[in-house]
């Protein structure tokens, strides 16, 4: 099985703004030699690529500094900007490939030198698709929502290549110049259903969304081995525990309860070992737990107890 290098997401983002490039060449090669208004709409989305890239390169750049006084929880949820900025870009290429093949419709035009046209189209494709699953990777590796957003495009990228690809290929076996318009508006219409997801994706991370269920479930197991039970009595136990995620990191808050016998100190020392264990079971967590006496109840407006 081959292995992918563990690039950082600002050295993919670099490497997909090299290859934005470098396809908007391509395919603007392609649609020149060609006149195909599907090929004009695949290079309209490789600037938005670009675009996208360079945007999500600076919001990744922003997301790894450091916390301060005005962002005591750091900046990791700049990525979401990235991923709804990238979501927007997408519908609004896809408005105006919608706009640019509309009027071919009805005014339908030959298609040019095929051959040359399908061959860059397919060459970018390739580089783009490659680039997309090393991103895949990295971006599950380092829990990169730019990275997700950035692949995601540029697999969109691809399927409206191939798309383009079969419509000429239909237009030149058939010899129907409408079937080029047909095509670049459904290649539109696809690019713009996955511009509104990435839109929501972003919108669901800076309300604060919870953690996964995989990651709620391996916080359950972590605070179950801590749990103590006697005579049918919780002596510790946790309950209102609450997470967020922001970016690449994760949080959980949660409440301890324990003997009030018990001295400060000791206390203490269970709640980092609590601690630290969480943050061993899920990388990236961030874990902050009150302690209270076990008679002693939190009252909130809505209770979260998991366990």
């Amino acid at each position: 099985m081959l292995k992918i290098p563990a690039w950082s997401p600002r050295t993919l983002l670099w490497a997909s703004v090299v290859v934005a490039i470098m396809t908007i060449t391509l395919k603007t090669l392609a649609w020149w030699l060609t006149d195909s208004v599907g090929l004009l709409s695949d290079a309209m989305e490789s600037l938005v690529n670009l675009a996208s890239a360079i945007f999500g390169l600076v919001m990744v750049t922003v997301a790894a500094q450091p916390a301060d006084a005005e962002h005591p929880y750091g900046h990791h949820k700049a990525e979401y900007f990235s991923s709804g900025f990238e979501g927007i870009l997408i519908i609004v290429a896809a408005l105006g490939i919608i706009w640019a093949a509309s009027h071919r419709i009805f005014d339908p035009q030959p298609i040019e030198q095929v051959g040359w046209g399908l061959a860059l189209s397919l060459a970018s494709s390739v580089l783009n698709g490659v680039l997309a699953w090393v991103m895949f990777d990295a971006a599950k590796r380092h829990r990169s929502i730019a990275l997700e957003a950035d692949a995601k495009h540029l697999v969109t990228d691809v399927w409206t290549s191939v798309g383009v690809v079969i419509g000429i290929a239909m237009v030149s076996f058939t010899g129907w110049l409408w079937l080029d318009a047909v095509v670049a508006i459904a290649v539109a219409l696809n690019i713009l259903k996955e511009g509104v997801h990435l839109i929501w994706r972003s919108s669901q991370g800076l309300m604060d969304e919870a953690v996964e269920p995989e990651v709620i479930a391996q916080i359950q197991e972590t605070l179950a081995g801590f749990a103590y039970e006697r005579n049918e009595v919780f002596i510790i136990r946790f309950d209102h525990i609450t997470t967020r995620k922001a970016g690449q990191r994760r949080f959980v808050d949660l409440h301890m309860h324990m003997p009030a016998s018990w001295t400060l100190g000791r206390a203490a020392a269970l709640r980092t070992s609590v601690e630290q264990a969480l943050m061993s079971a899920v990388p990236g967590l961030r874990a902050s737990i009150q302690l209270l006496p076990s008679d002693v109840e939190a009252h909130f407006d809505s209770e979260r107890d998991l366990l």
